[in-house]
Protein backbone atom coordinates (compact mmCIF):
# COMPACT_ATOMS: atom_id res chain seq x y z
CA UNK A 1 0.00 0.00 0.00
CA UNK A 2 1.06 3.59 -0.59
CA UNK A 3 0.87 6.24 2.13
CA UNK A 4 -2.65 7.20 1.06
CA UNK A 5 -3.87 3.61 1.39
CA UNK A 6 -4.03 2.81 -2.33
CA UNK A 7 -2.32 -0.16 -3.92
CA UNK A 8 1.19 0.33 -5.29
CA UNK A 9 1.74 0.12 -9.03
CA UNK A 10 3.55 -3.22 -8.61
CA UNK A 11 0.81 -4.76 -6.48
CA UNK A 12 -1.83 -3.61 -8.96
CA UNK A 13 0.11 -5.26 -11.78
CA UNK A 14 0.43 -8.55 -9.87
CA UNK A 15 -3.26 -8.51 -9.05
CA UNK A 16 -4.08 -8.07 -12.73
CA UNK A 17 -1.94 -11.13 -13.50
CA UNK A 18 -3.76 -13.13 -10.82
CA UNK A 19 -7.14 -12.01 -12.15
CA UNK A 20 -6.10 -12.95 -15.68
CA UNK A 21 -5.09 -16.42 -14.50
CA UNK A 22 -8.38 -16.89 -12.62
CA UNK A 23 -10.34 -15.86 -15.71
CA UNK A 24 -8.38 -17.69 -18.41
CA UNK A 25 -6.04 -20.16 -16.69
CA UNK A 26 -2.46 -20.59 -17.88
CA UNK A 27 -3.47 -19.61 -21.43
CA UNK A 28 -4.03 -16.07 -20.17
CA UNK A 29 -0.40 -15.64 -19.07
CA UNK A 30 2.91 -15.55 -20.88
CA UNK A 31 5.89 -17.56 -19.60
CA UNK A 32 7.30 -14.31 -18.24
CA UNK A 33 4.04 -13.60 -16.39
CA UNK A 34 4.09 -17.07 -14.82
CA UNK A 35 7.67 -16.70 -13.66
CA UNK A 36 6.94 -13.26 -12.27
CA UNK A 37 4.13 -14.64 -10.12
CA UNK A 38 6.32 -17.54 -8.98
CA UNK A 39 9.10 -15.16 -7.95
CA UNK A 40 6.69 -12.99 -5.97
CA UNK A 41 5.90 -16.02 -3.80
CA UNK A 42 9.47 -15.80 -2.53
CA UNK A 43 9.71 -12.01 -2.37
CA UNK A 44 6.15 -10.64 -2.33
CA UNK A 45 7.16 -7.00 -1.79
CA UNK A 46 9.60 -6.79 -4.72
CA UNK A 47 8.98 -6.03 -8.38
CA UNK A 48 9.84 -9.34 -10.07
CA UNK A 49 9.13 -8.45 -13.68
CA UNK A 50 12.76 -7.89 -14.71
CA UNK A 51 14.16 -10.99 -12.91
CA UNK A 52 11.50 -13.08 -14.67
CA UNK A 53 12.60 -11.74 -18.05
CA UNK A 54 16.27 -12.29 -17.13
CA UNK A 55 15.57 -15.91 -16.22
CA UNK A 56 13.94 -16.62 -19.56
CA UNK A 57 16.75 -14.92 -21.43
CA UNK A 58 19.38 -16.94 -19.53
CA UNK A 59 17.65 -20.26 -20.25
CA UNK A 60 16.92 -19.87 -23.98
CA UNK A 61 13.37 -18.54 -23.48
CA UNK A 62 12.33 -21.95 -22.13
CA UNK A 63 10.10 -22.06 -19.06
CA UNK A 64 10.84 -25.76 -18.61
CA UNK A 65 14.59 -25.10 -18.50
CA UNK A 66 14.10 -22.45 -15.85
CA UNK A 67 12.09 -24.90 -13.74
CA UNK A 68 14.74 -27.59 -14.21
CA UNK A 69 17.68 -25.32 -13.36
CA UNK A 70 19.73 -25.87 -10.20
CA UNK A 71 19.67 -23.54 -7.20
CA UNK A 72 23.12 -22.25 -8.13
CA UNK A 73 22.13 -21.57 -11.74
CA UNK A 74 19.01 -19.69 -10.69
CA UNK A 75 20.86 -17.51 -8.19
CA UNK A 76 23.36 -16.44 -10.85
CA UNK A 77 20.57 -14.42 -12.48
CA UNK A 78 20.40 -10.80 -11.35
CA UNK A 79 17.52 -10.21 -8.94
CA UNK A 80 16.99 -13.90 -8.11
CA UNK A 81 17.85 -14.93 -4.56
CA UNK A 82 17.54 -18.06 -2.47
CA UNK A 83 13.88 -17.41 -1.61
CA UNK A 84 12.96 -16.97 -5.28
CA UNK A 85 14.86 -20.14 -6.24
CA UNK A 86 13.08 -22.03 -3.46
CA UNK A 87 9.69 -20.94 -4.82
CA UNK A 88 10.59 -22.22 -8.30
CA UNK A 89 11.92 -25.55 -7.00
CA UNK A 90 8.95 -26.04 -4.71
CA UNK A 91 6.42 -25.56 -7.51
CA UNK A 92 8.42 -27.96 -9.71
CA UNK A 93 8.41 -30.58 -6.93
CA UNK A 94 4.66 -30.23 -6.42
CA UNK A 95 4.05 -30.64 -10.16
CA UNK A 96 6.19 -33.78 -10.29
CA UNK A 97 4.39 -35.35 -7.34
CA UNK A 98 1.00 -34.45 -8.84
CA UNK A 99 1.85 -36.03 -12.19
CA UNK A 100 3.28 -39.13 -10.50
CA UNK A 101 0.21 -39.68 -8.32
CA UNK A 102 -2.16 -39.00 -11.20
CA UNK A 103 -0.34 -41.58 -13.32
CA UNK A 104 -0.29 -44.21 -10.58
CA UNK A 105 -3.98 -43.62 -9.90
CA UNK A 106 -5.02 -44.63 -13.42
CA UNK A 107 -6.94 -47.90 -13.69
CA UNK A 108 -5.20 -48.73 -16.95
CA UNK A 109 -2.63 -47.25 -19.28
CA UNK A 110 -4.12 -45.93 -22.50
CA UNK A 111 -1.03 -44.87 -24.46
CA UNK A 112 2.70 -44.24 -24.47
CA UNK A 113 1.88 -40.51 -24.66
CA UNK A 114 0.51 -40.55 -21.11
CA UNK A 115 3.73 -42.08 -19.87
CA UNK A 116 5.75 -39.67 -21.99
CA UNK A 117 4.05 -36.63 -20.47
CA UNK A 118 5.01 -37.74 -16.98
CA UNK A 119 8.55 -38.81 -17.86
CA UNK A 120 9.34 -35.60 -19.73
CA UNK A 121 8.44 -33.50 -16.72
CA UNK A 122 9.97 -35.80 -14.10
CA UNK A 123 13.27 -36.76 -15.72
CA UNK A 124 14.42 -34.17 -18.26
CA UNK A 125 16.20 -32.02 -15.68
CA UNK A 126 18.19 -34.80 -13.98
CA UNK A 127 21.97 -34.31 -14.13
CA UNK A 128 22.80 -38.04 -13.91
CA UNK A 129 21.45 -40.93 -15.94
CA UNK A 130 18.66 -42.61 -13.98
CA UNK A 131 16.73 -45.77 -14.81
CA UNK A 132 13.15 -46.03 -13.54
CA UNK A 133 10.57 -48.78 -13.88
CA UNK A 134 6.82 -48.27 -14.24
CA UNK A 135 5.25 -51.43 -12.85
CA UNK A 136 1.93 -52.63 -14.27
CA UNK A 137 -0.63 -55.26 -13.37
CA UNK A 138 -2.15 -57.72 -15.85
CA UNK A 139 -4.65 -55.07 -17.04
CA UNK A 140 -1.86 -52.50 -17.47
CA UNK A 141 -2.96 -50.57 -14.44
CA UNK A 142 -0.02 -48.75 -12.88
CA UNK A 143 1.07 -50.23 -9.57
CA UNK A 144 4.14 -48.12 -8.81
CA UNK A 145 7.11 -46.19 -10.15
CA UNK A 146 10.51 -47.22 -8.82
CA UNK A 147 14.06 -46.00 -9.37
CA UNK A 148 16.29 -48.94 -10.33
CA UNK A 149 19.75 -47.45 -10.96
CA UNK A 150 21.68 -44.19 -11.37
CA UNK A 151 24.97 -43.37 -13.04
CA UNK A 152 26.34 -44.91 -16.22
CA UNK A 153 23.64 -47.30 -17.42
CA UNK A 154 24.97 -50.36 -19.24
CA UNK A 155 24.18 -54.07 -19.26
CA UNK A 156 27.18 -54.49 -16.96
CA UNK A 157 26.20 -51.80 -14.45
CA UNK A 158 22.45 -52.44 -14.14
CA UNK A 159 21.78 -55.65 -12.24
CA UNK A 160 18.77 -57.54 -13.64
CA UNK A 161 18.07 -59.03 -10.22
CA UNK A 162 17.25 -55.55 -8.84
CA UNK A 163 14.65 -54.98 -11.54
CA UNK A 164 13.22 -58.49 -11.22
CA UNK A 165 13.12 -58.23 -7.41
CA UNK A 166 11.30 -54.89 -7.62
CA UNK A 167 8.80 -56.17 -10.19
CA UNK A 168 8.04 -59.30 -8.18
CA UNK A 169 7.70 -57.34 -4.92
CA UNK A 170 4.83 -55.43 -6.56
CA UNK A 171 3.44 -58.58 -8.21
CA UNK A 172 3.87 -56.82 -11.57
CA UNK A 173 2.83 -58.55 -14.79
CA UNK A 174 4.52 -56.00 -17.06
CA UNK A 175 7.12 -53.24 -16.93
CA UNK A 176 7.91 -50.05 -18.82
CA UNK A 177 11.48 -48.81 -18.42
CA UNK A 178 12.68 -45.25 -18.84
CA UNK A 179 15.99 -43.47 -18.51
CA UNK A 180 17.25 -39.99 -19.26
CA UNK A 181 20.04 -38.66 -21.44
CA UNK A 182 21.40 -35.54 -19.69
CA UNK A 183 22.84 -34.46 -23.07
CA UNK A 184 19.26 -33.97 -24.30
CA UNK A 185 19.59 -36.34 -27.27
CA UNK A 186 16.85 -38.98 -27.11
CA UNK A 187 18.25 -41.33 -29.77
CA UNK A 188 19.03 -44.68 -28.09
CA UNK A 189 22.66 -45.73 -28.10
CA UNK A 190 23.88 -49.24 -28.83
CA UNK A 191 24.41 -49.55 -25.06
CA UNK A 192 20.74 -48.69 -24.56
CA UNK A 193 19.73 -51.43 -27.00
CA UNK A 194 21.96 -54.02 -25.34
CA UNK A 195 20.67 -53.07 -21.90
CA UNK A 196 17.07 -53.39 -23.08
CA UNK A 197 17.71 -56.87 -24.52
CA UNK A 198 19.47 -57.85 -21.29
CA UNK A 199 16.57 -56.74 -19.09
CA UNK A 200 13.94 -58.11 -21.49
CA UNK A 201 15.44 -61.59 -21.11
CA UNK A 202 15.69 -61.32 -17.33
CA UNK A 203 12.02 -60.33 -17.01
CA UNK A 204 10.80 -62.83 -19.60
CA UNK A 205 12.39 -65.72 -17.67
CA UNK A 206 10.15 -64.69 -14.76
CA UNK A 207 7.11 -64.39 -17.06
CA UNK A 208 7.03 -60.60 -16.80
CA UNK A 209 6.58 -58.54 -19.99
CA UNK A 210 8.84 -55.64 -20.88
CA UNK A 211 6.49 -53.45 -22.90
CA UNK A 212 8.67 -50.45 -23.68
CA UNK A 213 11.83 -48.53 -22.92
CA UNK A 214 11.65 -44.74 -23.16
CA UNK A 215 14.61 -42.38 -23.49
CA UNK A 216 14.01 -38.91 -22.04
CA UNK A 217 15.86 -35.83 -23.28
CA UNK A 218 15.32 -32.11 -22.79
CA UNK A 219 12.24 -30.58 -24.41
CA UNK A 220 11.33 -33.12 -27.08
CA UNK A 221 9.04 -36.07 -26.47
CA UNK A 222 10.69 -39.22 -25.08
CA UNK A 223 11.89 -41.80 -27.59
CA UNK A 224 9.78 -44.97 -27.32
CA UNK A 225 11.36 -48.30 -28.29
CA UNK A 226 7.87 -49.71 -28.85
CA UNK A 227 6.70 -46.87 -31.09
CA UNK A 228 9.82 -47.23 -33.26
CA UNK A 229 9.57 -51.02 -33.62
CA UNK A 230 12.61 -51.79 -31.47
CA UNK A 231 10.69 -53.84 -28.89
CA UNK A 232 9.51 -56.16 -31.67
CA UNK A 233 13.12 -56.52 -32.87
CA UNK A 234 14.17 -57.42 -29.33
CA UNK A 235 11.35 -59.96 -29.01
CA UNK A 236 12.43 -61.61 -32.25
CA UNK A 237 16.08 -61.60 -31.17
CA UNK A 238 15.30 -63.15 -27.78
CA UNK A 239 12.70 -65.71 -28.91
CA UNK A 240 15.24 -68.48 -29.81
CA UNK A 241 17.06 -67.95 -26.50
CA UNK A 242 13.88 -68.20 -24.46
CA UNK A 243 12.68 -71.27 -26.38
CA UNK A 244 16.02 -73.00 -25.89
CA UNK A 245 16.87 -73.09 -29.60
CA UNK A 246 19.30 -70.15 -29.60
Amino acid sequence: MTSDGSKSKGEGHRQRLRDRFLAHGADGLTDSDMLELLLTMGTPRRDCKEPARELLARFNNSLSRVLDASQQELEQVKGVGSKNAFAIHFVQAVARRYLRERLIGKEYLRSSREVGDYLLHAMRGLSRETLVAILLDASYGILALEEIATGTLTAASVHPRELVKTAMAHNAAAVILAHNHPSGNTNPSEQDRRLTRHLYLALALCEIQLLDHCVVGADQRPYSFADHGLMEEIRQHCRPILSGTG
